[in-house]
């Protein structure tokens, strides 16, 4: 658990408060795909069948799985039987590394930014250090977990019955217009 004191007075009296912590819809969402996929890692696993299952919008979704495929997460394949699948074992995968790698392009603070000089404090300021290790040891800490020890219990069969079902009949109106057409 991540704890930080809190200044009761100006006499400097502390008490110690739980940190809260709040990761980007991103990473929570990549976070989710990854435990759901590691309930069956060998399976491919669709983004339209993700989506539903979480609740996601579907072209969300799809910039996450692309995030996770750069990251080397997942391998993604295109057509028929395609989709996504774990690029490696979930005991392999870190849940810190997973974290970091999502929140990259977040900085904890402005001045944490590359080129940022809009904070007056910069040159002086003692607290960018203590935010520093903060992080740090956030990230050391979420990487004492694996994905194995998060796996979601396997996706919903009936989703996936619904989509694939979807699917099907988008593909039989297409196939019944162009048989009706006069092409």
């Amino acid at each position: 658990m991540d704890y930080v004191l809190h200044s009761l007075n100006a006499h400097c009296k502390y008490q110690i408060a739980k940190l809260h912590l709040r990761l980007t819809s991103f990473t929570d969402f990549g976070l989710r795909v990854l435990m759901g996929m590691a309930s069956t890692p060998d399976r491919p696993f669709t983004t339209a069948e993700l989506a539903e299952e979480f609740r996601i919008s579907r072209n969300h979704l799809a910039k996450v799985i692309s995030s996770l495929s750069a990251a080397g997460y997942l391998e993604t394949r295109r057509g028929g039987g395609g989709g996504a699948v774990l690029a490696r074992r979930p005991e392999e995968i870190l849940l810190g590394d997973v974290v970091a790698y999502l929140e990259a392009d977040q900085a904890l603070v402005e001045c944490f930014l590359s080129g940022s000089a809009a904070c007056t404090l910069t040159p002086h300021c003692r607290l960018k250090a203590r935010l520093a290790a903060a992080e740090t040891t956030f990230i050391a800490n979420r990487n004492r977990s694996s994905l194995a020890e998060c796996v979601y219990p396997p996706l919903n069969v009936e989703s996936a019955v619904r989509v694939i079902k979807a699917r099907t009949a988008k593909r039989n109106v297409f196939v019944t217009t162009v048989r009706n057409s006069n092409i």
